[in-house]
């Protein structure tokens, strides 16, 4: 089995690694003594449907970099198609979200629903619950840079977001 195929083997079976995204994939560790650049060209990695038990509606992972011995946090694209979202969810050691694309939603528990659109960055602190993704209309991307616990977890997956909850303002 190829590098790749393993990574993809983890992720299939290892759910609470996507990011939610992302992902999300903190997936695959370089070694210590790793003294080169190294180059992960497009088209490489493989996109990744959202896991139907963690995402409502059409969702896809596209892995940007894993987290490493060099820096414990990994990176990827989420795009969600209009109307589909994340399941609450919290991460050990945060993530910032940087939407890239369209227009989306976000929330933390107990908050308001609040609208991002391109440019905008979101910080979501260690241990707080929250979603992501799409407004009912508009489709949206984001870049989600999160990190992991010394075990390499990123996510813990919660309930699934209710439809009252998504279209609360």
């Amino acid at each position: 089995m190829t590098p790749l195929e393993k990574e993809h083997a983890m992720l299939s079976f290892r759910p609470r690694l996507f990011l939610a995204a992302t992902a999300l994939l903190a997936t695959g560790v370089a070694t210590a003594d790793q003294s080169h650049q190294t180059i992960r060209h497009a088209g490489s990695q493989a996109s990744i449907a959202g896991p139907a038990q963690l995402f409502s509606g059409s969702a896809r992972i596209d892995p940007v970099f894993p987290g490493t011995d060099h820096i414990n946090a990994s990176g990827a694209f989420v795009t969600f198609e209009p109307g589909a979202r994340s399941a609450w969810h919290t991460h050990p050691r945060g993530q910032h979200i940087i939407v890239t694309h369209g227009v989306g939603l976000t929330q933390e528990w107990g908050k308001p629903v609040e609208r991002i659109q391109p440019g905008d960055v979101v910080w979501c602190p260690p241990g707080v619950k929250h979603w992501h993704g799409a407004t009912p209309e508009t489709a949206m991307t984001h870049l989600v840079v999160t990190g992991q616990d010394d075990e390499g977890n990123n996510v813990t997956w919660q309930e699934k977001v209710s439809d009252a909850q998504y279209l609360s303002k």
